[in-house]
Order: C-alpha cells, then sequence, then structure tokens
C-alpha cells in the first residue's frame, strides 16, 4: 500500500514549504481539499495555481492522489437539489474532476453527508436518482481519467450511504469506470464492518482509503479503531492504493508534529 496524508491537517493556504517534510515522513501522496489550497477553488482559481500546487508536490516526491472534502462551503450544491442548482452541481462537480486531473490525481470522494441528505426520499428512490445523477455525468468527465469514490458515512453524519453494502448498490447499479468505492476506518467501525466479508465485497472497486480517527485527530494504535486489524483486512484483499491520513489539524503551532505521530502509526498498521 501507498501511504499519503490530507492537507487538511496543514495551514490552510501556506504549505506548500511542508510538503518536503511530509515526504520526509515517508509518505509517497498528498490528498487535496481544495478549500485548504486556495480560498476561491470554482470561478476565481486560475491555471497557474494549479499548475504552482502540483509542481511543488512532485518536487517533493509526492504525487497527488486526488480530492475530497468537495463541497465544503458550497451549501446550496448536492445531490436531490431541483432544477438550476441539480444543474450547477453537475457543473461544480465537472469543474472538480476537470481540476483533478490538473493536479494529476485520479479520486475524487464523495462524503459530504450534508450534500446528500435524501430526508423524505426513500433508499431506493434516493439510489436510483444518485445513479441518474452521475449518469448524466459520466459524459462530461470520462476525458479526464478520474473517478467519484462514495463514502460511506455513519448514521451521524448523513442519511444516505451509512455502509459499504448500501454503496455498493450505486457503485454496482451505474456499472461505470467513473464510479469508484472509497474506504474509510471511522465509517467501517461505524457500521460495524471491520470484517473480511465487507473488505472482499468492496474489493473489485475499492480505490482509496482514509486512515481517521472518530475526531479525525491523531491517529491512534488503540481505541475505537484497531488500524492494525483494518490493515490487515486490507492486505488480505491485494489492496494496493493509497491509505491517506485525514486528520484536521489539531496544533495550529505545530501541525506538522502531529502528522509525524500519524505518519508513524500509518506505517505501522497500513506500510
Amino acid at each position: 500500500m501507498k501511504l499519503a496524508a490530507s492537507n487538511i491537517g496543514l495551514a490552510a493556504y501556506d504549505h506548500l514549504d511542508d510538503f518536503h517534510c511530509l515526504a520526509g515522513m515517508g509518505l509517497t501522496g498528498l490528498e487535496v481539499s481544495p478549500s485548504r489550497a486556495w480560498e476561491d477553488w470554482w470561478h476565481g482559481l486560475k491555471p497557474t495555481a494549479v499548475d504552482t500546487y502540483r509542481r511543488a508536490a512532485e518536487s517533493a516526491g509526492l504525487q497527488i492522489v486526488g480530492l475530497h472534502t468537495l463541497f465544503w462551503q458550497q451549501p446550496e450544491l448536492g445531490l436531490f437539489r431541483a432544477n438550476d442548482a441539480r444543474a450547477q452541481t453537475l457543473d461544480y462537480l465537472a469543474h472538480m474532476s476537470q481540476l483533478c486531473a490538473d493536479l494529476g490525481g485520479r479520486t475524487l470522494v464523495f462524503g459530504s453527508g450534508r450534500a446528500r441528505m435524501r430526508g423524505a426520499l426513500s433508499l431506493d428512490d434516493a439510489i436510483a436518482e444518485t445513479i441518474r445523477f452521475f449518469g448524466e455525468l459520466t459524459p462530461r468527465i470520462q476525458s479526464h481519467g478520474t473517478c467519484f469514490a462514495f463514502e460511506a458515512l455513519g448514521e451521524q453524519d448523513s442519511d444516505f450511504l451509512n455502509s459499504v453494502t448500501e454503496t455498493l448498490r450505486v457503485v454496482e447499479g451505474l456499472d461505470s469506470g467513473v464510479m469508484k468505492t472509497h474506504l474509510d476506518a471511522k465509517a467501517l467501525v461505524q457500521a460495524g464492518e471491520v470484517n473480511a466479508e465487507a473488505f472482499a465485497r468492496a474489493r473489485p472497486t475499492a480505490v482509496h482509503f482514509h486512515a481517521n480517527q472518530p475526531d479525525l485527530g491523531v491517529l491512534s494504535r488503540d481505541g475505537e479503531v484497531d488500524h492494525a486489524e483494518i490493515g490487515r483486512l486490507l492486505r488480505s484483499i491485494g489492496y494496493d492504493g493509497f491509505v491517506s491520513i485525514e486528520q484536521r489539524m489539531v496544533n495550529e503551532d505545530d501541525p506538522l508534529s502531529d502528522l509525524a505521530r500519524s505518519a508513524a502509526v500509518l506505517k505501522d498498521c497500513y506500510g
């Protein structure tokens, strides 16, 4: 497995100089939250800014894996929107896919619990609409070489797609190369899916993994999330993609020391 970290653990808009430190921790990948990289990552984003970010990562020896936290500060957008908001969401995700490709990445993790609340929709109807929505998006992004990876979220985070089992209904229903599966350590624990059966079901479409804690704090070898066992299960299905530290910036004065502690756990459990 290849090891990465998200930029949400770094200072917003001012962390290009930290990339060499991440590489020094033994990481080879960088996952990007656009809202931590640029103040305006949609209409105001300049190609030169994207190129500068990519070059900084690559010069440090980091491959940009892809994007996550896609809907941060975009409350009007999401699945199950109507009319103009639905069209704008399609435009936005097409833009995010192109941004991912321009950065050299492949995966766009669709977590964003508030952007996929189904409300009064039945589970079956919500799955059917999600398949229709991404069916419309697919022709617009196929040339990018990217894929969207749906992330199961705990019931406290969303009322839609709370387990790998439910997520696979969308992925397999769309039956498209642009829709894959993302696995998340804390969500697997919350869904009771830290077991061989769930990992075996996810194996054919799993393209990305988040190593995290319930509070997105520093990774721990003890506690609710058994990273050693999850690492063993990933190895058992032959997963060889990126495992990315999803960790908020715990200490504003010294974020790199916290990431270094997590990187040590990552290497022990997933490396």
